[in-house]
Formats: C-alpha cells, sequence, structure tokens
C-alpha cells in the first residue's frame, strides 16, 4: 500500500487530487499522512511545521471529511501535547481511520530538556485519553529521532537492543496497554531513526520487549 500527502487545507477541492494519487497508485494508495506538528518554541520548529491548532481549521476539516468519504486513511504526525487535538478530531469524524505516527513522539529537547517524568505524566495521560477513541490507531516505535531527547546520535557507540528497552519499553508498553495490540503497529521508523541505533537493535528490542506475551 502507498501512504501519501495532499494537502487537507484545499477543503473540497482535495478531492480531485486524492483520485488522481489514486489512479495513479493502480489501486494500491491507502491514504495521506500529514504533518501537524506545532509548538510554540522556537527551537523545535522546522520546516515541516503545521500552522498552530491546524486540526480545527475549518478548511482542514472539509479536507478531511472528503478523504473520510472516499475510504482512506490519515496518519498523523504531532508532537505528544497535541494529542488532546487529536481526540478531538477523531471524536469528529468517527468513521475516519486515524493512525497515529511514532506514539505521539513525546519531546526532550527545547524547553522539554531535562523534564522527562514530567513531560512522561502528560504523554502517559494524553495516550490514555486518545486510546478512548476506537478510531484511532497507533505506530509503536520513533523514539530515536532526536527531538525525544535520548541523545542517542551523540555516543561513540549505538544503544545495543538491551538498552534500547529499558529506555523505551515504559513508552511502548503503555502504548500497547492503552490501546490494545490489536491496534498497534511496530515501526523502525527508518531511515530517519537510522542515526540513533542500528535496525537490528530496535528490531531485538521489539522482541525483547514482547517475549512474555501470548502467542
Amino acid at each position: 500500500g502507498i501512504v501519501g500527502y495532499v494537502d487537507l487545507t484545499l477543503g473540497e477541492a482535495v478531492r480531485p487530487v486524492l483520485e488522481a494519487h489514486d489512479a495513479a497508485s493502480s489501486g494500491r494508495f491507502r491514504g495521506v499522512r500529514h504533518s501537524l506538528i506545532w509548538d510554540a518554541s522556537p527551537e523545535l520548529r522546522t520546516p515541516r511545521f503545521a500552522p498552530e491548532a491546524l486540526m480545527a481549521d475549518a478548511k482542514f476539516r472539509q479536507g478531511f471529511g472528503v478523504l473520510q468519504s472516499m475510504g482512506f486513511s490519515f496518519d498523523a504526525v504531532i508532537y505528544h501535547n497535541q494529542m488532546p487535538e487529536l481526540s478531538v478530531l477523531a471524536n469528529a469524524f468517527p468513521d475516519a481511520v486515524i493512525v497515529l505516527n511514532h506514539i505521539g513522539r513525546p519531546l526532550g529537547i527545547g524547553p522539554y530538556a531535562g523534564r522527562r517524568d514530567d513531560v512522561f505524566q502528560v504523554w502517559q495521560r494524553n495516550i490514555s485519553d486518545l486510546a478512548r477513541c476506537p478510531n484511532v490507531v497507533v505506530k509503536v516505535g520513533g523514539l530515536g529521532n532526536p527531538v525525544s531527547g535520548f541523545d542517542w546520535h551523540t555516543r561513540p557507540k549505538p544503544p545495543t537492543s538491551q538498552e534500547l528497552t529499558a529506555a523505551t519499553s515504559p513508552y511502548y508498553l503503555h502504548a500497547i496497554e492503552a490501546f490494545g495490540p490489536e491496534r498497534c503497529m511496530f515501526e523502525s521508523n527508518f531511515p530517519v531513526d537510522k542515526k540513533s541505533y542500528s535496525y537490528t537493535s530496535v528490531w531485538n528490542s521489539f522482541k525483547q520487549l514482547t517475549k512474555d506475551f501470548s502467542g
């Protein structure tokens, strides 16, 4: 399947764009991935920054409604403190399939540096609340991105799978518990997370993390 990009702020005019994607994909087009990331801190700004409160924008919601009506999914790229906004969107479009990318990306740089416990508590509460929306599923992974503040990319040697399991299991296990295994999918987030650890190590850490799960 192919998950592409369209600008949902086109509103109703996004329909022919989605139709063109679908036609060009020979039936493999499945949905849209749209970056919604926004934070007030300039230290977190990237070229992919979205306007503030985009999920509440009338034109965006009109385009989102078209996406839903055509049966395509929506991959949401957000920061951890934006999950309440995504919950509102999910409840407004209960028939839409929404995929939360990177467990909602808990932050650990800029104003969030040195506040891991506080951020975790906010993230944990937001994940639990979002999981109450039955139309949301989650990609479990992505903590290798430097914005999460683990700083693996600065080490002379990358972390082992055991180190990854110890550091990530509080996040990943809570996400799986909140959503249920049937609404979760592990992700490597490669090549982005390649700067932090190896592909083999991250998948071995997933195996270690779930070794006591039932078959």
